[in-house]
């Protein structure tokens, strides 16, 4: 039977085990780890989540537990380069949201949760950003985009071209 090929690399695996004296546990770790891997590879593949098991002496199904129930982290193909989260929680989608993400998706040409050919965007909706104060809102890697409007929308679509 053939070996799976390592995924994880010399850096990420001393990211991860820099975080060992951080937690209690090293299942405490599962979460951190995921986030490593996901910000490197854009994706936590299956091979990833075996390495990240075997490093924080888990079984793979724990880790794949923990990547499995947030929605953050996907598993079959990477993201985009610029992963966009537009909220429809009560406030933004009574502000517009659902407009905003409807439009986002066909100027790009794709479906929510879907990655542009390019490999340029992924778009995808968020139950709650934590932004209800400044709805709608949009999260475009770490920044968080308030009061989003169609112009506002274009123009943010526009800086990536």
């Amino acid at each position: 039977m053939a070996t799976a090929e390592r995924v994880l690399n010399d850096e990420m695996i001393e990211a991860i085990r820099a975080l060992f004296p951080r937690y209690p546990t090293r299942q405490a770790v599962t979460l951190p780890a995921l986030h490593i891997v996901n910000e490197r590879l854009r994706h936590v593949p299956l091979q990833a989540v075996v390495e990240i098991a075997e490093l924080l002496e888990l079984s793979p199904a724990q880790v794949q537990d923990t990547l499995s129930f947030y929605g953050f982290f996907k598993q079959d193909k990477p993201h985009g380069r610029t992963r966009v989260w537009v909220c429809r929680s009560i406030s933004c989608a009574l502000r517009g949201g659902e407009e905003i993400l409807e439009h986002l998706c066909r100027r790009a040409g794709i479906e929510p949760g879907e990655t542009t050919e390019d490999g340029r965007l992924t778009i995808e909706f968020a139950e709650c950003l934590g932004g209800c104060d400044f709805a709608p809102c949009m999260l475009a890697g770490e920044t968080l985009h308030k009061n989003m409007t169609i112009d506002k929308a274009d123009a943010f679509l526009d800086s990536l071209e």
